[in-house]
Formats: structure tokens, sequence, C-alpha cells
């Protein structure tokens, strides 16, 4: 959430900044962002993700919760992989509603990561 938040704060510009029209993340990097690639998606919301494939039997599609752009040309989504607990950059998604079996994975996911906080410790 924090990596969100500064995302947007950077993204826009800043009227006591070094430049009044023109955003640090445009200063820094040259990219700007559009409102048609990168703000499509609020962070928190359940998308299914089109994953790589072979044509084999392997799912096309994998359950995530969305992140934040990624900020490229191409309006990439960093999110979480409710398979794997990982953070995952694709470029195509569908968004769906919120069921029980996500939220069940999602408390799965906290309460694994709470263990392995708790075994470090």
């Amino acid at each position: 959430m924090v990596y969100d938040c500064v995302f947007w704060l950077n993204s826009f510009p800043d009227k006591v900044g070094v430049h009044t029209t023109i955003s640090p993340k445009a200063i820094m990097t040259g990219q700007k962002i559009t409102h048609d690639k990168h703000c499509k998606e609020e962070f928190r919301t359940y998308m299914q993700t089109n994953e790589k494939n072979n044509n084999s039997k392997e799912s096309r599609t994998s359950g995530a919760i969305a992140i934040r752009p990624f900020g490229n040309k191409q309006g990439g989504h960093y999110f979480l992989s409710l398979h794997t607990g990982k953070r995952i950059l694709r470029n195509h998604w569908t968004v769906l509603p919120m069921l029980n079996h996500v939220v069940d994975a999602r408390n799965r996911l906290v309460a694994a990561s709470k263990q392995a906080g708790a075994k470090l410790h």
C-alpha cells in the first residue's frame, strides 16, 4: 500500500516542488501517467490475470489482488498472486467480484505470513 501511495504522489506535479507542471516521475524517468492505461484498477481489486500459456492443460488465468500500476507504456500492473503469495506483473486481466473463496485465500496468505514472521523471532 505504501508503494502505491508513493507511486501516485510522484505521478503528479507539486505546486511547491521542483517543477509546477511536470511530475517528479516524469522528470526522473521521462514517463508520464495516462488515465486509460494506469488508472484502470483500484488497490485491492480481485482479478483473474492472464498467464503465459503454451497450449497445455495448465490454467490460463490465476486469481490475484491488484496492488498498483507498474508505470510502463503498456499499462501493466503489479498483483499479489493468491496461489503463490508473491508479487507478479501482468498486462492483461479480468475484474471479478470478490467471492468467499478469494477472501479465504487472502486470509490463508495473511496467516502464513504471520507464522513465518513468528519463526524469525
